[in-house]
């Protein structure tokens, strides 16, 4: 019982840690062009390295 006092804090704080990558991840746009990833991947654009 006593390793709840651990658990419950830590488990809190990684839960608000992903919330807060989450909304960073919203706020500098990187679900901005949901659409331009999957046309990109079927242009045939093939250059040699």
């Amino acid at each position: 019982m006593n390793v709840l006092w651990y658990l419950l804090p830590i488990s809190l704080a990684l839960g608000a840690l992903g919330l807060a990558l989450f909304f960073w991840a919203l706020r500098s746009g990187q679900y901005e062009d949901v659409a331009g990833a999957a046309e990109r991947i079927l242009s045939d654009d093939d250059r040699p390295l």
